[in-house]
């Protein structure tokens, strides 16, 4: 936000020049992140924190000059304009209010009814008669247009104005627009609508807070006015609003309308509730100086409930240990007085205080509150640099290494890292896990209510988003965390998924560009090649024996994905993604998924790079060609083979598999490869034919039968 310098300083005598006091009031938390303008046209660009609403205005940040140099901070002038004495009755502990028949001549008897006094708290109302609403005068449109506001008239200009100097919201209304001579802070009724200033219709639910007349809502409370009681230049009354707003309904109400105003940025932060007759007063004040008119009695002030703040403790051995320097006990003092806290010593301990919040600081709550507010003012850079205390040494996550073995893994095979939203929907959790869900207690929307228990919706986001957006060649991969309810518990895993598009996998083919352009590969091509990538991230761990079968999950393409155990331990599946699933999430591509349980495949060790010299000794290859029953895969082949314990067998691979034509149905023809060879000697062919022989036997005992 835009403070002007010029105004700050109308509050407090400040010894420095605009770019030391942008500086200092950076140094203490209330950061000014640019200048421009010059003279009495400089502007501070302010970045206030969400929790410091009490700043965001000229009298807070003159309110911070002022304790941060140790000087006078001036009062706002807000000395009444005349008018006739007073008027109105409130309900609530508002104070006493004169009988009708004090009453002057020709008053009127408004009233203030709070109905829901936890949404309105405390609401001050004054009316001024005979105003002429006309342009403001020259130097309060200057100054609103420093902060980027504009001028509307002097009526709305008056509330804006006061809004920016002192930090409080207030609403005019056209009194001879509210019916039945009150006011009511109520909940809407379900039905009624609203049309507010900006034009618009809106429908209203009970659970918006709204000011209404006898009749109907004429503003959404903390958010904005309505347009049939809008300030018009043929206004002539007004009745001038300041109230305070629970911020929890205003914010509701303007997150459920998608509304943000000045107004409603300030209530939903906690406006200060000893500012409403102030503020009450200074907009009328503005308008009878700039407008004519009178006021017509002194401000209505109902009050609903007290807002005060619980008194907190402060021990100044507290404030010495956690800051780690020697401030004196005089200094604590001197500094939260002028923040305006008050400090009662306790009688029942030394240096011990009782501090008393004012309404404006609604953040403080804590000690540690106040601790920090000491440490701010007494200045950061004025404690030493020392270390705490620390015995022991930095212990590395054990898994580190794993975590960056699997990732260097995937960055070489050309895979991105990616991060998705730690949240999915109702549908997601459904459709991709079986585990019990943990609903979010405020969740962001619909599509984010639960905490995932899957990365593979996060990862299909990811892919449609750059095919939505022309980028074909995609390869992505995540490591995180799942979640899973175990009672009143939360168990977290540790999973990795990666994904392909097929347009990125035929690149990586034989004449991979060509086939990208006329894209004959395979399907089997595509799956063997992802199956690769799985390979090779497995391979990277120990292990005795890796075999894969075909139970996967319902959103993998069957025939054309595997689940992977590493040591008889289901480890990794992967695959095509189900072509249903993919079109329901309009995703136009192939695409090729693995999720892999890191928790199972961080048990194994890494394996240890051992060198070996090239065998000097020629190998030798013999083929087998066998009819299997198709219920045989040839994972249940390689584990036969591999428990003959033949150790100058080198590998045992499947060559060429056959379907059809003389091959009856329900079954495949095979075509085996081993390769024998040793490291000491050159084999002899009588050893060959006998290992040979084995792995026949042991292949016909399987249900194989051998082919001529």
């Amino acid at each position: 936000m835009k403070l002007s310098s010029q105004w700050i300083r109308e509050f407090v005598d400040i010894p420095v020049d605009d770019r030391r006091l942008a500086e200092d009031l950076t140094s203490i938390g209330i950061a000014v992140e640019a200048i421009s303008g010059e003279g009495v046209n400089t502007v501070f660009e302010m970045e206030i924190g969400t929790n410091r609403p009490d700043a965001m205005n000229h009298y807070g940040v003159a309110r911070e000059a002022a304790a941060f140099y140790g000087v006078l901070l001036k009062a706002i002038d807000a000395s009444p304009a005349k008018g006739p004495n007073s008027s109105g009755k409130a309900n609530g502990t508002a104070g006493a209010v004169p009988s009708r028949s004090e009453l002057p001549p020709g008053t009127d008897d408004f009233e203030i009814n709070i109905d829901d006094a936890e949404g309105c708290a405390r609401y001050t109302a004054q009316i001024v008669r005979g105003v002429n609403i006309k342009a403001s005068p020259a130097n309060v449109v200057r100054r609103l247009a420093l902060v980027d506001q504009r001028s509307i008239n002097n009526a709305a200009d008056a509330s804006n104005y006061t809004l920016w100097e002192m930090g409080h919201p207030t609403h005019a209304f056209d009194l001879d627009l509210l019916e039945g001579g009150k006011i009511i802070v109520r909940r809407a009724r379900q039905g009624e609508t609203l049309k507010t200033l900006d034009g618009v219709d809106r429908k209203l639910t009970p659970e918006d807070l709204v000011i209404a007349d006898a009749r109907r809502p004429v503003a959404l409370a903390g958010v904005m006015g309505g347009f049939d009681t809008m300030i018009t230049e043929r206004t002539k009354n007004i009745l001038i609003e300041s109230a305070w707003f629970d911020p929890v309904a205003v914010r509701r109400t303007a997150k459920r309308h998608g509304m943000h105003t000045d107004a409603s940025h300030r209530f939903e932060r906690g406006a200060d509730y000893g500012a409403t007759p102030l503020a009450c007063t200074l907009v009328a004040q503005r308008i009878v100086e700039s407008g004519g008119g009178a006021l017509d009695g002194t401000s209505i002030d109902a009050i609903a409930r007290e807002i005060d703040q619980a008194p907190v403790v402060l021990r100044t051995s507290h404030v010495q240990r956690i800051l780690g320097g020697n401030i004196e006990t005089h200094a604590i003092v001197a500094i939260l007085k002028r923040l305006g806290f008050e400090l009662i010593p306790e009688p029942s301990a030394q240096a011990e205080f009782s501090a008393r919040i004012p309404t404006w600081r609604l953040d403080v709550e804590r000690e540690i509150d106040l601790v920090e507010e000491i440490a701010r003012l007494h200045g950061y850079n004025k404690f030493a640099n020392t270390l705490p205390a620390f015995s022991g040494a930095v212990l590395e996550n054990p898994r580190a290494a794993k975590h960056a073995k699997v990732r260097s893994s995937l960055l070489a095979l050309g895979y991105n890292e990616a991060v998705s939203l730690t949240f999915i929907s109702h549908q997601d959790a459904e459709a991709f896990s079986s585990w019990p869900v943990i609903e979010l207690a405020n969740p962001l929307s619909e599509e984010a209510s639960l905490m995932r228990s899957s990365l593979v919706p996060g990862m299909l986001n990811m892919l449609a988003y750059n095919l939505n957006r022309g980028i074909e060649n995609v390869r992505l991969f995540e490591i995180g965390d799942i979640y899973q309810a175990a009672g009143a518990a939360t168990v977290e895993h540790t999973r990795i998924c990666f994904a392909a598009t097929a347009s990125a996998m035929r690149r990586d083919l034989p004449q991979g560009e060509a086939l990208e352009r006329s894209k004959p590969a395979s399907e089997l091509d595509l799956f063997r090649l992802f199956k690769g990538s799985v390979e090779i991230l497995l391979q990277a761990f120990e292990h005795k024996a890796v075999s894969f079968d075909n139970d996967t999950a319902d959103y993998y393409q069957p025939g054309r994905s595997a689940r992977a155990l590493m040591d008889g331990r289901a480890v990794a599946q992967f695959g095509e993604l189900h072509p249903e699933v993919a079109a329901d999430r309009k995703i136009r591509e192939q695409v090729f998924l693995a999720e892999v349980l890191a928790d199972i495949l961080f048990d194994h060790d890494l394996r240890e790079v051992r060198y070996r010299p090239l065998p000097r000794f020629p190998a030798v290859e013999r083929d087998f060609s066998f009819l299997f029953p198709d219920a045989v895969a040839f994972g249940k082949l390689e584990h036969a083979v591999d428990s003959l314990q033949i150790s100058e067998l080198r590998s045992f691979v499947p060559v060429e598999i056959f379907r059809g034509g003389s091959v009856a149905a329900g079954q495949h023809s095979m075509l085996l490869r081993a390769k024998f060879q040793s490291l000491e000697r050159t084999l002899r062919e009588d050893e060959i034919a006998e290992w040979a022989s084995k792995i026949v036997d042991t292949l016909k005992q399987l249900g194989g039968t051998q082919r001529a």
